[in-house]
């Protein structure tokens, strides 16, 4: 079957965009497919295989057909997907096909960091405003871009047409400023602070905690230690868990 456009694709005069209704787990493997098109093409690959692709990106080829199935995307057999094309599929359904500008609230370490970050613009974004409420940061220019005073954001997001707001605020900070980007009408709120936010329905809200992260890492290495460390003979090899609880041979001793 060849491969074809989304009824409302880029490139189809008169079209009139019309979005499939994807699941969410496809929409968060489409930013992964997408990276490794680009790097596809940039190293002059037309056409690329779902076994190709799906390697590039570190997914299962059979879910990988199927997501890109939710676009009518169905590659060619014996040729495969058509790289540039598939680009601009996933990039329209992704939105990007306009560079959104992002508001960037707290500019400490982490946030310092994301503002100097260039690799935003590529995947089509714009860092618009930087903002903090330390005075001693409000004026600090960062990758060319002048920190304003949080208390700024109204007359930023009326210049701006702000679409998504990060915040790389401390904890204490983070749902006072959450507050007041949904006060101007942000409704995608990307959240480094380690903490939970509370924000209306129909605001898109996601988290990102890198210590949540390592702490992750950190069962896996738990588990692997605790796997080479049971005894050869395959005998049940009991763990005391904290409260006086036991894990059985693969089970892991978790504190809480």
């Amino acid at each position: 079957m060849s491969q074809h456009r989304h009824p409302g694709a880029p490139g189809r005069a008169g079209a009139v965009p019309a979005l499939p209704d994807l699941p969410e787990a496809t929409v968060a493997r489409l930013p992964e497919y997408l990276r490794a098109l680009h790097n596809l093409a940039d190293t002059g690959h037309e056409t690329v295989s779902s076994e190709g692709l799906s390697a590039a990106a570190g997914v299962n080829s059979a879910k990988l057909r199927k997501d890109l199935s939710h676009l009518g995307s169905y590659g060619t057999r014996g040729v495969g997907y058509d790289v540039a094309l598939l680009i601009e599929q996933i990039e329209f359904v992704l939105g990007l096909t306009q560079r959104r500008a992002v508001a960037l609230v707290g500019v400490g370490n982490l946030g310092h960091a994301l503002a100097g970050y260039d690799g935003f613009a590529s995947r089509g974004f714009r860092i618009a405003a930087l903002l903090d409420a330390d005075p001693s940061r409000v004026g600090e220019e960062i990758n060319g871009l002048v920190v304003r005073h949080v208390d700024d954001l109204p007359t930023v997001a009326a210049e701006e047409s702000l679409a998504i707001g990060v915040i790389a605020t401390p904890a204490a900070a983070a749902q006072q400023v959450a507050d007041q980007l949904v006060a101007v009408g942000v409704t995608s709120i990307l959240n480094f602070a380690p903490c939970v936010l509370s924000v209306p329905e129909g605001v898109d809200l996601r988290k990102v905690d890198l210590a949540i992260e390592l702490q992750i890492l950190s069962f896996h290495e738990h588990r692997k230690a605790s796997l080479t460390a049971l005894p050869a003979t395959g005998g049940s090899a009991l763990t005391a868990l904290p409260g006086g609880f036991a894990a059985t041979d693969t089970q892991e001793a978790i504190g809480t």
